[in-house]
C-alpha cells in the first residue's frame, strides 16, 4: 500500500509537470505567433491609463504601461498614479480638509469647547509629510495592483515610431522598441506658465505647492481657474496672506452666478482679489519676489511675496510623443488630441482623460472611459462613454457642486424664455451657533419649461460633493421638478433645501429660506 501511494503521487506529480510543460509550450508558441508584443500598450500611468490597462489584463490580454514624470520647472517629481493621486485631487482635498479643521477649531468655542487659542499653531511640515506619506502609499498600491494583474510596468518614456511601434527610453538612458496592436495615450496635462520674465525661474504651480519644504508664506495666486481658487482657499484657511490675481473672470466654464458667490465668500473669508490684472514681471531679491502687474485701467503696480503660484490653465503633455510622425490629429494650441469615442485619427490609437479635446478633465471620467474602451476593444462591448451630465465639485472654502447645464448654457441651448430657474438662499444649521456668514449659501435648479425636466443643478455650501453625488444620479435618470418637490427631505440637512425649492427667479420674490 505504501509503495502504491508513493507510485500514485509520483505519477501525479509527473503528470502535473507534463501538463504544465505542455501548457507553457502552448503559451510560448502562442506568444511566438503574436504579430505584436502586446495587445495593448498604455502611455501614461494616471487614473485613466491604469484603469484601462488593469481592465484589459482582467480580460486576458497582454498589457504594458509606460509612465515617467518629467520634473517640474522647480524640480518636483512624483510616482505612479498621475496628476490626481500625486499633485491633484488627493493632496488638494487633504489640504482643503486641513483648512476646514482650522476653522472648525475656532467654531467649536460656540459649542462649548474651551481652549487657549494662542497655543493653536499649524505646522506645515507635519501636514506636508503626512499627505506625501499617504500619496506614496497610493503609488505603491498602484504598482502592486499592476503586478497582481500581470501588467508589465516600465518607468520609462514612450514616443511613436510607427502606428504600432513605440520607442522606450528608460531612466538609465537605455532604449528599446515595443510593438502593440492597440495603443492608448493617457499622458494627461501639465500646468502652463505665462510668458513673462521670471515666471519659470521663480514661480511654482500646483505641481509644486503640495510638497514645499517651507511654508509658502505670503502668496500670490495668478489665475481664476478652479485650481487657483482651491489653492488660494486652503492657503488662506491655513493662515497665509493670500491674494488671487484674475485677468478676466473666475471659474470660466462654470455657472457665473455661482462663481461670483464663491469669489465673494472667499473675499469675506480673508482672500484678497486683484480683478482685471495681468502680471508683467517677477524679480527676486533675497527671499522675496517682487511682482509687477498692470491693472485694467493700464496703471502699473507692484508688491512683494514669498511665493507666486501660477494656475492659468493646463496643456496636454503630448509634445514629445511624435504624434506628427504617425498622423494623430491634435489641437495646435492646447495639443489635446482630437478623437471620436476615444479613437484618434489613427484607427488603432486611442486617447483618454485630460489629453482628449473637449472632454471634462475629471479623474472619474478618465477611469470610466478607460474601462469602457477596454471592453469595446477586447470584451465585445459596444457601450460608449457618456460625457453629458457629469457632476463635479470645486473644493473652495465654501464648496460648490454642480451637475448638468449652467444657467448660461441652458439659455444658449434652449432660449431664455424656455427655462425656469428655481433658487434659494439658505443657512446651514451648523452656521447658527458660531453666527457664520451664510449669505453665499445658495442653490438653484434649472428647469426646462417644455417637459419640466431639471437640466442643471447647482449647490454652494458645506459638503457639496457629498450632496450633489446623489442628485447627479437623479438628473441622469431624467428627474423632473415634480419628482424633486415630491421628495421628502432629510431633516436637518443642507441637502433637504434642494427638495424644498419653490421660488423662481422670474417671480422676483425673496428666495431666502426661513425656519424649518
Amino acid at each position: 500500500m505504501y509503495l502504491h501511494n508513493i507510485f500514485t503521487r509520483t505519477h501525479s506529480l509527473c503528470k502535473c509537470h507534463f501538463v504544465r510543460k505542455i501548457s507553457a509550450q502552448i503559451t510560448e508558441r502562442k506568444f511566438d505567433n503574436r504579430k505584436y508584443q502586446y495587445d495593448l500598450l498604455v502611455i501614461g500611468g494616471g487614473s485613466g491609463g491604469l484603469a484601462c490597462a488593469k481592465e484589459t489584463a482582467l480580460l486576458g490580454r497582454k498589457v504594458a504601461v509606460l509612465d515617467y514624470v518629467d520634473p517640474s520647472a522647480r524640480g518636483t517629481t512624483w510616482g505612479l498614479g498621475g496628476t490626481c493621486v500625486n499633485v491633484g485631487c488627493i493632496p488638494k482635498k487633504l489640504y482643503h480638509q486641513a483648512a476646514l479643521l482650522g476653522k472648525a477649531i475656532k467654531d467649536s468655542k460656540s459649542y462649548g469647547w474651551n481652549f487657549d487659542e494662542s497655543k493653536i499653531i499649524h505646522d506645515w511640515g507635519t501636514l506636508k509629510d503626512a499627505i506625501l506619506g499617504h500619496v506614496r502609499s497610493l503609488n505603491w498600491g498602484h504598482r502592486v495592483q499592476l503586478k497582481q494583474k500581470n501588467v508589465d510596468y516600465f518607468n520609462a518614456k514612450g514616443s511613436f515610431i510607427t502606428r504600432n511601434e513605440v520607442e522606450i527610453l528608460h531612466k538609465t538612458g537605455k532604449k528599446e522598441n515595443f510593438s502593440a496592436e492597440n495603443i492608448v495615450i493617457a499622458v494627461g496635462g501639465r500646468p502652463k506658465y505665462p510668458d513673462i520674465p521670471g515666471a519659470l525661474e521663480y514661480g511654482i504651480t500646483s505641481d509644486d505647492v503640495f510638497s514645499l519644504e517651507k511654508p509658502p508664506g505670503k502668496t500670490l495666486v495668478v489665475g481664476g481657474s478652479y485650481v487657483a481658487l482651491e489653492c488660494a482657499g486652503f492657503l488662506t484657511g491655513l493662515g497665509f496672506d493670500t491674494t488671487v490675481m484674475v485677468r478676466s473672470i473666475c471659474l470660466r466654464g462654470f455657472d457665473q452666478q455661482m462663481a461670483t458667490l464663491i469669489a465673494n465668500h472667499m473675499a469675506n473669508d480673508g482672500t484678497k482679489f486683484l480683478h482685471g490684472c495681468i502680471p508683467l514681471k517677477i524679480e527676486k531679491a533675497a527671499d522675496l519676489l517682487t511682482v509687477k502687474w498692470e491693472s485694467k485701467d493700464k496703471q502699473l503696480h507692484e508688491d512683494t511675496f514669498n511665493t507666486v503660484l501660477f494656475a492659468i490653465g493646463r496643456e496636454a503633455y503630448t509634445k514629445n510623443l511624435g504624434l506628427e510622425k504617425i498622423g494623430v490629429e491634435f489641437h495646435p494650441d492646447s495639443r489635446k488630441i482630437v478623437g471620436q469615442n476615444e479613437q484618434t485619427s489613427v484607427p488603432n490609437i486611442y486617447a483618454i482623460g485630460d489629453v482628449l479635446l473637449g472632454k471634462p478633465e475629471l479623474t472619474p471620467v478618465a477611469i470610466k472611459a478607460g474601462r469602457l474602451l477596454s471592453h469595446r476593444l477586447f470584451g465585445g462591448s459596444t457601450q460608449e462613454m457618456d460625457y453629458e451630465n457629469v457632476a463635479t465639485t470645486v473644493f473652495t472654502p465654501l464648496e460648490y457642486g454642480c451637475v448638468g447645464l449652467s444657467e448660461e448654457e441652458a439659455i444658449h441651448r434652449f432660449g431664455d424664455n424656455q427655462i425656469e430657474v428655481y433658487h434659494a438662499f439658505y443657512k446651514p444649521l451648523e452656521f447658527s451657533l458660531p453666527q457664520k456668514d451664510a449669505s453665499q449659501c445658495y442653490i438653484k435648479a434649472i428647469v426646462s419649461k417644455t417637459n419640466k425636466k431639471i437640466v442643471g443643478l447647482h449647490f454652494l455650501g458645506p459638503s457639496a460633493g457629498e450632496v450633489i453625488q446623489g442628485y447627479s444620479t437623479a438628473l441622469r435618470c431624467g428627474f423632473t421638478l415634480e419628482h424633486l418637490q415630491q421628495t421628502v427631505g432629510i431633516h436637518p440637512t443642507c441637502a433637504e433645501e434642494i427638495v424644498k425649492l419653490n421660488i423662481t427667479k422670474a417671480s422676483g420674490l425673496d428666495p431666502t429660506v426661513t425656519g424649518c
